[in-house]
């Protein structure tokens, strides 16, 4: 990396008072060693990962730790490549001390171990987000640069003291603040690390025991607070670290996923975990939308996912009856109590189809103290002779078969008596509502927390059978290695040399080379994870919070979502919602200042929410855009947008509620559904009385008004 040769500061013309070098000097200097370390570091880091990549990978824990020092001297480079002298957000002066403290994405600091940066989610970096006027924690002054193509643009101070005044400080009305949130924007969430605000701060920085509820309207930076708060936990709570699960953050749809890419990595946190809720059941990719209504509500209560276990305790029943079985060494009788005893084998917990391989074993052990210690024969032998009884595994198949999810799934759909059995609260006509007309495997959307219930209680059918490779394939190399162990000590002369030590069988075990036998490729979304965020989780159903609840067993979750964008209705408090679906150590903290949308915006969103949810949350607008919403007709569609594109070089739009609009570079067409958790410079919304009526339409209205940060435009056909 080259030493950058131009200045940090690259102000315009129109701030050439805030050039002045009693206001930046100091910082032009720091900037100049940060760009020092930062070369050293890139160099260092180079280096030592080369060296690492060059040695002998190593076996068992050795090869594990390599990897994963690999791992994250590759994060530090790229987070350090990533980013050149912005690293840095901005500093703070403490009362009692004139040296400045810089805080940065990542901590850094010079070859003589003088810290050059804080990292962000350190304690001595929480002033500069969390300091008030009314609650200044110790602060003289604080300064947030805002920078444009890896300069300074712009920077905004604030002083606390009456001392900080003097001739250290430039007072613009918050200039980088205020220019930060009304600036245009883009196909990805853009940076807004160094203006974070102290209620914001105080939500990222709260405890991970439990469940925390963060609840606000539009713009309040729900979003920004879940993605800061996932690198936060990952950075300050060892609990949480990527060896104990790590964290997995669930957005509401794949554009959502698209927009935000960018933020976690420029958190310097590449390890967290994105899904939304489709991604975590093989079946979501092609799953469509329940067609019928009454259908969707009976499969989106946990009681349906809890029947789940009944149809599964179907399969495990023993046979009520004995049978003799034919080994080569006897004749011997396996009673019904036998096969109780094998069936109640199974360790708690022990998936369906991986439990029968320990009901095998214990009906073997069973067998085998019946032939008595006369018999001469080894266990793995005998073993081989039972697997050989074709009733006996017959008889095993079919009291405990083998059960694939989706099939299981799919005969409650189609078998009415078995539904009824698994769910005896439903009624007649319910149980012929959730009767599929077109095959059992059109999955839907509701259908997948039972695919995700089913997959978890009944494991991998394959299991069974990768274990057995994998059982000889080590023979195979344990043997490979005695050969060779065999050559060195005939080539050995004396006998008494240091290959002698090969004889050992713990040393022999060693040699075995773990990382060539077959392994299943583990299911990165299948969990556990150490905590979960989930953002818009107003929309979630009870059976979808099961398949979060059954990755997270520590009950460690960040939720995040607004009660008036429920589209389906939101009657209950968050704790009431919450305590229902097993998370009953629920906080709430609320965000209310709206950042994003202006007051022209909200003073149209307001009413059309409140007409049908009169308590409903919403913001106060922070600041003003000065530019009215425009009604017209649809038949303008063109017309405002080709005059908007050309009056605005940089920025995006979004065309809301109009199907069949072509989406074209900078301007995209959606749902109001897939404009959730998104924003715009420009919002157009076309005929938003089609949405509908009801809780539903409302909040769909709501939304799409909300996208816009700087202009909202209606059209309607008449």
């Amino acid at each position: 990396m080259n030493r950058p040769t131009t200045r940090a500061f690259d102000l315009p013309t129109r701030l050439a008072a805030k050039a002045d070098p009693v206001l930046i000097g100091e910082d032009e200097r720091h900037f100049a060693a940060i760009a020092e370390s930062l070369e050293q570091s890139i160099a260092e880091l180079s280096d030592r990962l080369d060296a690492l990549l060059r040695a002998p990978g190593g076996l068992g824990r050795e090869a594990m730790d390599r990897d994963i020092e690999v791992h994250r001297l590759t994060g530090r480079l790229r987070a350090l490549r990533r980013f050149g002298l912005d690293l840095c957000l901005g500093r703070v002066v403490h009362a009692d001390d004139p040296e400045p403290v810089y805080v940065g994405r990542l901590g850094l600091t010079d070859s003589e171990g003088r810290r050059l940066l804080v990292d962000w989610r350190s304690p001595a970096a929480e002033p500069f987000f969390a300091a008030t006027h009314a609650d200044p924690m110790g602060l003289a002054s604080r300064r947030r640069y805002r920078w444009t193509g890896g300069r300074i643009g712009d920077y905004w101070d604030e002083v606390f003291t009456a001392e900080a005044l003097e001739g250290h400080a430039a007072l613009d009305d918050q200039s980088a603040f205020i220019a930060g949130l009304g600036g245009n924007r883009s196909a990805r969430m853009r940076d807004v690390l160094a203006t974070i605000q102290a209620d914001q701060d105080a939500i990222i920085r709260a405890g991970s025991r439990g469940a925390l509820v963060v609840d606000g309207g539009p713009g309040t930076g729900k979003t920004v607070v879940a993605l800061h708060r996932s690198a936060y936990l990952l950075y300050s709570d060892p609990r949480l670290g990527h060896r104990r699960g790590g964290v997995l953050f669930v957005g509401p749809h794949q554009p959502y996923l698209a927009y935000v890419a960018d933020v976690l990595p420029s958190l310097g946190e590449e390890g967290v975990r994105t899904c939304t809720v489709r991604d975590l059941v093989a079946e979501g990719a092609k799953a469509g939308v329940e067609s019928d209504p009454e259908a969707a509500r009976l499969k989106s209560s946990a009681d349906m996912v809890g029947a789940i276990e009944k149809a599964v305790r179907f399969y495990e029943e023993p046979p009520t009856e004995g049978m003799e079985v034919s080994t080569h060494w006897a004749d011997l009788w396996v009673s019904a109590e036998d096969w109780s005893d094998a069936f109640d084998a199974p360790d708690p917990g022990t998936p369906h189809n991986e439990a029968r391989e320990q009901i095998w074993e214990e009906l073997a052990t069973i067998l085998m103290d019946r032939l008595g210690e006369d018999a001469e024969v080894s266990p793995e032998l005998f073993r081989r002779s039972l697997r050989q009884d074709r009733e006996l595994a017959g008889t095993l198949n079919r009291a405990w078969p083998l059960l694939d999810p989706a099939d299981l799934v799919g005969d409650l759909w189609s078998v009415p008596a078995y539904l009824r059995m698994c769910a005896p609260w439903l009624g007649p006509e319910e149980v012929r509502t959730l009767q599929r007309k077109d095959a059992p495997h059109a999955w839907t959307v509701s259908d997948l927390p039972l695919l995700d219930a089913a997959r978890q209680r009944l494991g991998d059918p394959e299991a069974e059978r990768r274990r057995r490779r994998r059982e000889a394939a080590t023979a195979a190399e344990r043997a490979r290695m005695a050969d060779v162990i065999g050559d060195l000590l005939q080539a050995d002369d004396d006998g008494e040399g240091a290959v002698t030590m090969l004889r050992g069988s713990d040393l022999q075990d060693t040699l075995v080379d773990e990382t060539a036998l077959p392994v299943a490729d583990p299911e990165p979304l299948a969990g556990p994870f150490a905590h979960i965020v989930v953002d818009e989780a107003q929309e979630l159903t009870d059976a979808e919070w099961q398949m979060l609840v059954l990755r997270c067993p520590s009950r460690s979750f960040t939720i995040v979502g607004d009660r008036a964008q429920a589209r389906h209705g939101f009657t209950e408090s968050w704790p009431e919602r919450l305590e229902r679906i097993g998370l009953d150590r629920a906080t709430v903290a609320s965000l209310s200042i709206n950042y994003r949308t202006p007051e022209e915006v909200m003073a149209e969103a307001e009413p059309a929410i409140r007409a049908a949810l009169p308590d409903a949350n919403v913001p106060t607008s922070v600041r003003s855009s000065g530019i009215p919403v425009r009604h017209g007709s649809v038949a303008e569609l063109d017309a405002v947008l080709d005059g908007w594109l050309a009056e605005h070089a940089e920025g995006t739009a979004c065309v809301i509620g109009a199907p069949g609009f072509a989406a074209r570079p900078r301007v995209r067409s959606l749902s109001p559904a897939l404009s959730k958790g998104l924003e715009f410079d420009l919002v157009v919304l076309v005929d938003p009385e089609a949405f509908g009526g009801g809780v539903e339409g409302a909040v769909d209205r709501y939304v799409a008004m909300t996208r816009a940060t700087q202009r909202l435009v209606v059209l309607r056909s008449s």
